[in-house]
């Protein structure tokens, strides 16, 4: 059953879609893609985690859907905050097991749910699906002062907004069709999501570093699901990703051809959810 939360983190109320497995059942707090709302890609794992026995807590991230904050803006040290509140929603839980809780994310949650899991130690397993584990020193590597340039870009427009996703080339934060084909259209509809996001945020995704934080999760377990075939998440980062990790890991490669399909494409969602359920129950079981 779904049921509808409030909690509040900074001084600001955010909105959550709890999903009760049962007295003890493996947790997960889940996080999704840029400008992803909790009825979207959040939404779909959450439900399919769930029918596995997974209990499950996807929300809207501050300035998101229909949480507190500035509107459209991405805050990185921000989200890493909601994720820890989200962690405490569930550790107070009656029928959640404070020891057995993850994380997941999907798309640029993926890199949240690492550099969460590297930060907080109440989080037991992570598991990135199509993940992006930004890199800023990959970013600059071959052209440092461009690198620099395109911040100095961001700062300088910092509130001004663009849109998320465009057709046809058109000026966006996700430029190009596939982003489009999905945000743009009835696939991702949902009441709440916006096609809009500030150029600060821009600068938040060039400067977050997810990459780094594979060393610092110590023993936590990790699982790394990722597409053959990704022009918008790196399988080469997902690799390094998962090289760098130093306690218990995994890497399963689906053979997804576009980033997109592991939004709510089959069989490529289902794929990902069972090897996340399977995953979390064999290492939170342990706990």
């Amino acid at each position: 059953m779904l049921t509808h939360i409030t909690f509040d983190v900074d001084g600001l109320t955010l909105a959550g879609d709890l999903r009760v497995a049962g007295d003890g059942a493996p947790a997960v707090v889940l996080t999704g893609p840029f400008t992803g709302v909790k009825e979207q890609v959040t939404g779909v794992y959450a439900a399919r985690l769930h029918e596995r026995g997974i209990t499950t807590l996807a929300f809207d991230h501050r300035g998101f859907g229909q949480s507190g904050g500035r509107r459209a803006h991405e805050d990185s040290q921000g989200k890493l905050a909601d994720l820890r509140a989200a962690v405490s929603v569930l550790a107070a839980h009656p029928a959640v097991d404070a020891g057995r809780i993850g994380v997941v994310g999907i798309c640029l949650g993926g890199g949240y749910a690492v550099r969460a899991a590297a930060g907080d130690p109440r989080l037991r397993a992570v598991a990135g699906i199509a993940g992006a584990y930004n890199s800023p020193a990959r970013f600059a590597a071959g052209d440092p002062d461009g690198y620099r340039r395109a911040l100095a870009s961001f700062i300088e427009r910092w509130d001004d907004e663009l849109p998320a996703v465009a057709p046809g080339g058109a000026p966006a934060a996700m430029g190009g069709d596939e982003p489009y084909e999905y945000y743009g259209t009835a696939r991702s509809k949902a009441e709440h999501w916006e096609n809009r996001v500030t150029h600060g945020s821009l600068h938040a995704l060039m400067t977050f570093d997810a990459l780094g934080a594979a060393p610092l999760l110590s023993a936590t377990p990790l699982l790394v699901v990722h597409g053959r075939k990704d022009d918008y998440c790196s399988p080469e980062l997902a690799e390094a990703l998962h090289d760098r990790a130093t306690g218990p890991k995994r890497l399963h490669w689906l053979d997804a051809g576009r980033h997109i399909d592991l939004y709510d494409v089959e069989p490529f969602v289902s794929q990902a959810a069972d090897e996340t359920a399977a995953f979390l129950r064999s290492v939170l079981d342990d706990r």
